[in-house]
Order: C-alpha cells, then structure tokens, then sequence
C-alpha cells in the first residue's frame, strides 16, 4: 500500500465553493462528496445532508483534502498568518497567473510577489475564503 499526505481544511459551511474556486484558478481533478451521497447510517453525528463530507483537489502540483466543519468545530478562524497553504509554481508568470486568479475571484494581496531574499520568488495571497496562499519560485 502506498503512503501519501495532503493537506486537510475544515471549511465553516463554504468548503463547495471554496474547492470550485481553488479548481477553477489551479485546474487539475475535483471530487467532492456530500453526506447525502452515503448511507448515514452508523454515523455517530447527524450532519447537514447537504454538507461536504470529503472534497480532493488533485493537481500536477499536489493535493488538498476537506470539507466542512461540523456544529462546535467551528472556533478556530480561517483566516490568519499562523499556516498557509504554500505553492511552488514552476515559472514565475504561472505564479503570478494564480495570484492574479485568487484576487479576481474576491482574495487580496497579503505580500507582493517579488524576489526573495533567497534568490526565488514568493508573495502571499489570502483567497476570498481566508485562506493564504503562499507563491514561490525557485531560483
């Protein structure tokens, strides 16, 4: 069996349009799952059958899992500088195109994509869910 790690976001109810919004700027594969698409039976909590129950982003650059939180799993913001979800693009313009895509569709400028003090490229992004990207080229 083969081992993989992703990184997983509870959404507070927009995990739908929050992974729409990251396929549309990123691309790659969609799938999310709603409860209403299983059987609940067993199930020790009684979730919104609308809810997303499990959402994968799949692109060439990686993965992102989700979903929405439950009731009372809620208490903790989205939006803040303690994590970001960080992007190495491959060129700087494919940077820029999804920093561009991220502030068009409703984000904001956390940090001007420039070059770092390093030699690559970085900036930062917070996309209209919270979220901060972080944007990074290599030199």
């Amino acid at each position: 069996m083969s081992e993989s790690l992703a990184t997983y976001i509870a959404l507070p109810g927009t995990a739908e349009a929050a992974f729409n919004h990251w396929y549309s700027v990123l691309g790659g594969q969609l799938n999310i799952m709603k409860y209403r698409d299983f059987s609940m039976e067993g199930m020790p909590f009684e979730p919104d059958p609308n809810a997303v129950a499990h959402a994968v982003l799949v692109t060439d650059a990686g993965q992102i899992a989700g979903g929405d939180a439950m009731d009372g799993e809620t208490d903790y913001p989205v939006r803040g500088t303690a994590y970001s979800l960080l992007y190495t693009a491959g060129s700087v313009p494919r940077a820029q195109e999804i920093i561009d895509g991220f502030i068009a569709g409703g984000g904001s400028l956390g940090m001007p994509f420039a070059v770092a003090p390093w030699g690559g490229w970085y900036g930062q992004v917070f996309d209209k869910f919270g979220v901060m990207w972080a944007l990074s080229v290599d030199a």
